[in-house]
């Protein structure tokens, strides 16, 4: 039974890993702006679209890959990825960016939704007594990916092209995901001791079907808070670096902190959705909100390079847990057995809150010369959002059979 979750979890943080790469995206931008001469724009507009399809597949293909199950699921995640990263070559190569868009954008960002909430529900059936650890580890991996995968691209496109880098990696990413994906498969047994599931009194035949649950007012709560610690903490990573310079910071500091908020991003993940599982996903998520909302408010107004770097790294670390903790928090309140649906309709947040976030923070910046009312903004949000938490805390309490 052991070695049965040990190659489970392998192989969900297998497929994390390879599309955790898509945020590795920016090492990218100027070798095909070079080779190309498109706009800076139109080449980070792939980045965008591919994360709006990462929401919007999770959200519409959820039932199928209920039905088809991981280990089908896996392997149709890691065809549209590999697919996405050789089409990619192919446009770079044709200097079409259409065919970027379609690749890239549609086609890979369909495999990386399809490859995010596979592993995830996987780990939750068979770790059901530590549900937000199991998640947790999975999303830990794709917010490790950009870490490792970025500097193995930069030497690849140094070394040999960036349409070569597209095929190599089309070729180690589509290895890796096939093995991990082969061994991934849902317990015979689900548990349905009381005991064991914790928090949650739905069990698998009584589990909310996602029709079902998308019509109830927990779930829009769940999505509100969970598109407002997106959209912000993705705001941030955009223009985390040229906002260090400009309070003082060299290209070389911003580069290494850009490194660390990969790290920080990862272990954030892992860290509070462990803690999720002794004080509640509820009390969890209230937790970011009140640190991101303080944070937010003090970033605003922070010119000391050093004191700036550390808040960023709190928020982010907020911001990753807040990816980890949802899967086990929708499997306390709709049930285990169509998680894979419903968190992928959770996911459309993500693809909404890619473009928003970045949006916000970038008109601000034009229209009123900084950063200072955006974040400010931002920190209003997550007051906003950590009410919301302790409304949905109070509306489930009669799920947990607390009083």
């Amino acid at each position: 039974m052991l070695m049965n979750k040990l190659s489970i979890v392998l192989g969900a943080c297998g497929i994390h890993l390879c599309i955790g790469s898509v945020y590795a995206w920016s090492v990218l931008t100027n070798p095909i702006i070079s080779i190309t001469g498109w706009q800076l724009s139109q080449v980070t507009f792939a980045f965008s679209l591919a994360i709006l399809f990462l929401g919007f597949s999770a959200g519409f293909l959820g039932n199928k890959v209920t039905v088809w199950g991981p280990k089908k699921s896996g392997f149709i995640a890691t065809g549209c990825f590999v697919t996405g990263l050789l089409g990619s070559a192919l446009a770079i190569w044709l200097e079409n960016i259409w065919l970027l868009y379609l690749f890239y954008g549609c086609i890979g960002g369909t495999g990386l939704g399809i490859g995010y909430i596979t592993p995830v529900a996987t780990l939750l059936k068979w770790f059901p007594k530590h549900k937000g650890f199991a998640g947790g580890c999975a999303v830990m991996s794709f917010g490790f990916a950009a870490t490792l995968a970025g500097p193995i691209m930069q030497n690849l496109v140094a070394n040999y092209g960036v349409i070569i880098n597209f095929i190599i990696c089309a070729i180690a990413y589509g290895t890796i995901m096939l093995l991990s994906a082969r061994v991934l498969r849902d317990p015979k047994k689900p548990s349905t001791d009381k005991q064991i599931l914790q928090y949650s009194t739905l069990n698998e035949t009584e589990s909310i079907k996602p029709n079902k649950a998308i019509k109830t007012v927990n779930f829009w709560i769940l999505w509100i808070i969970f598109f407002i610690n997106i959209a912000c903490g993705i705001a941030l990573l955009s223009i985390a670096s040229p906002m260090g310079q400009e309070i003082g910071m060299s290209s070389v500091e911003a580069a290494g902190m850009v490194a660390m908020i990969g790290i920080i991003n990862g272990g954030g993940r892992i860290f509070f959705a462990t803690i999720s599982d002794y004080i509640g996903r509820g009390m969890t998520y209230n937790l970011f909100f009140v640190i991101e909302a303080y944070a937010f408010y003090i970033l605003s107004d922070t010119t000391n390079a050093f004191l700036f770097q550390s808040i960023v790294l709190i928020i982010i670390s907020c911001y990753g847990g807040g990816f980890s903790c949802m899967p086990a928090y929708l499997s306390d309140i709709f049930g285990i057995k169509w998680l894979s649906a419903i968190h992928g309709r959770i996911l459309t947040a993500w693809g909404i809150a890619g473009i928003v976030g970045p949006l916000v923070i970038t008109r601000c910046y034009e229209y009123f010369g900084g950063y200072e009312l955006a974040l400010q903004i931002f920190s209003g949000f997550f007051i906003v959002s950590s009410l919301m938490t302790i409304v949905l805390i109070e509306r489930v309490k009669p799920l947990w059979g607390q009083e």
